[in-house]
Formats: C-alpha cells, sequence, structure tokens
C-alpha cells in the first residue's frame, strides 16, 4: 500500500481510482464495509483504491479543545486499512483553510483534479465541505458534472445498533469493551511506552507494566480488564489490567496498568499495547493489604479464564 502525506502527492501520471473518505477511526466493522466495497469496485474496474482520510480529527480544528477519544493511532489505522488490500492510503492534513473549502471546491480540488476519481464510496451519512454542508445528493450532482459516479454503502447494524465510532467510543467509556469488541471486530486496543511506576506491584508480588498513553488515547472506565499485553506487535501475553487510581493507596493520578500473567522479564521502555478482552469488575478501595491481594489473586484467575 502506497501512503500519501496530503491528495497534492498523487503523481501526475495518476490515472482513474475509486476513492473513499472519512475519518475512520476505529476501522471498525462498518468502515471495513465501506473500505472493502471501494476496494472491491476499483478491482472490477481494473483502477486503484484509495482512503482519503484526516489527520488531525477535523473535530480538533473546527471545535478546538472538542477532540474526541482516538480509537487507532495513525500508524495502527494505516496498518488496519492496508490489511483491507487498499492500493494508496491518502492522509490529508486538516488544517482550518481546508475546513473552510467550500463543497464544491472540496470535491474539484481532491476528488477530481488530483486522484481523477471514477467511481466514490461514501456512507449513507457522508457530509463534506465547509460547515458540512454537502451531502449525498450534492455528492452525485457534482459527480454528474464532473464525470464520476456515486455509490452509497449501507451503513453496518446489528440489533438495532448502528456501528459508529461515536458508539464504539461510548462503550469504551462506560468500560464495556466485550461491546466494543463485536463492533470493531477485535478487541479495543490501547497503545504506550512501559514507564516507571511505584513499584508498588512488585512489592506486593504483583508487578505492573505501567503504560504511558498518546493524548486523547480512548482509555476504558476505571476498574480491572482481563486481556493481553502485546509486544512487537505480534507477542500476545494474557494481562490482567488495571485502569484508575488506586484508592487503597489514596492515589490520585489515573494509571494504566498491567499485570503480565506468568512474565519476569524487564519491559520499560518498551512501545507494547493492551487488547482488552473483558471487564471483570469496578475500583475498589480496601482498608486492608490482605483483602487486596486477595482480589488480586481472584483477578488473575479470572484473567485466565477470559483470555484463555
Amino acid at each position: 500500500m502506497q501512503r500519501w502525506r496530503g491528495y497534492e502527492a498523487a503523481p501526475g501520471d495518476w490515472g482513474r481510482s475509486v476513492v473513499t473518505i472519512g475519518v475512520f477511526d476505529g476501522v471498525h466493522r462498518g468502515h471495513q464495509a465501506t473500505i472493502g466495497h471501494a476496494v472491491a469496485r476499483a478491482r472490477e474496474l481494473g483502477v486503484r483504491s484509495v482512503v482519503v482520510t484526516f489527520d488531525p480529527h477535523p473535530a480538533e480544528v473546527v471545535r478546538p479543545g472538542a477532540h474526541p477519544a482516538v480509537l487507532t493511532e495513525p500508524i495502527r489505522k494505516a496498518e488496519l486499512i492496508e490489511a483491507l488490500g487498499v492500493d494508496v492510503l491518502c492522509v490529508v492534513p486538516f488544517t482550518a483553510e481546508l475546513s473552510r473549502l467550500p463543497a464544491e471546491a472540496f470535491v474539484h480540488d481532491i476528488l477530481v483534479e488530483h486522484l481523477h476519481a471514477a467511481l466514490v464510496v461514501v456512507g449513507d451519512n457522508f457530509r463534506f465541505g465547509h460547515r458540512a454542508a454537502g451531502n449525498v445528493a450534492l455528492l452525485e450532482q457534482l459527480g454528474r458534472t464532473y464525470g464520476f459516479a456515486v455509490e452509497n454503502a449501507p451503513l453496518v447494524a446489528a440489533d438495532g445498533t448502528v456501528f459508529s465510532s461515536t458508539y464504539v467510543r461510548a462503550r469504551i467509556e462506560a468500560g464495556d469493551v466485550a461491546a466494543a469488541t463485536v463492533v470493531l471486530g477485535r478487541p479495543h486496543r490501547l497503545e504506550g511506552v512501559v514507564v516507571l511506576g511505584d513499584q508498588r506491584g512488585r512489592e506486593l508480588g504483583f508487578p505492573t507494566a505501567n503504560l504511558r498513553c498518546p493524548p486523547h488515547a480512548a482509555v476504558p472506565a476505571d476498574g480491572v480488564y482481563a486481556g493481553w499485553l502485546v509486544r512487537g506487535g505480534i507477542e500476545r501475553l494474557p494481562a490482567a489490567i488495571s485502569i484508575g487510581t488506586n484508592p487503597t493507596f489514596a492515589g490520585r493520578e489515573r494509571r494504566v496498568e498491567a499485570h503480565v500473567l506468568d512474565f519476569a522479564g524487564d519491559l520499560y521502555g518498551e512501545q507494547v499495547a493492551l487488547d482488552f478482552a473483558a471487564h471483570l469488575r469496578g475500583q475498589i478501595r480496601y482498608d486492608a493489604i490482605e483483602p487486596l491481594l486477595a482480589q488480586m489473586a481472584e483477578d488473575v484467575a479470572r484473567t485466565r479464564l477470559a483470555v484463555a
């Protein structure tokens, strides 16, 4: 898969293409259906498929400070999109200038002049241009003017729930990682660097890897979870994951810590990921160490069952 920074990176001899556009945060099953449709149609037409996405999230530019929680970091999102068979990932820097581009100019500059779209695949709720004034009907009208077709990729839903990034964020915020897994088609993942913590877990016999997450990362609700710590993108180690402030020890800083089962190595400084399988319990404050240790042992036992 080719990766372009900006649509201006399209080569001068670029031919026709099938294009789909969106933020695609999470690359959930709805996104997968839309992108998959674009890839399939490109192959049928004998042209290349292009996914256009944006960085940073448009909400951060249009409404500063309103950046939604990030479900997939840029590198991870690119990997997931590449796995769908896409030919080109075009990441467009989303600027204040771009946000003011009228809908027709957005289509002409990006889809027509640079990407030479033969077909544009979008979801039913697709909006574009200044103040999101453009919709699918306008896109179809502009397609007739500029010579490209438009196809809708129907929204994906189950049990009356439409799969969306907003829904996934809400379930993660509530700690319902199982529901998030259903929509994503894989466990929700947090990525970060292992940093030095209080080392209290080691003293208690349950050493933990303290994860420093990127800004805006979609961190699940406080509590204890079963999951995996992923090293090098391949090695998956069962882990009991704790999120919160350690109320038993009057902690104030919210942390993400993982006790990796049956592991005695050193993870400090490593870039790792945490995949969440199940929510085990909420955060509990104990008045003594003994009941805390008993609960941690139970958490480990339940984790073994959850990730077996």
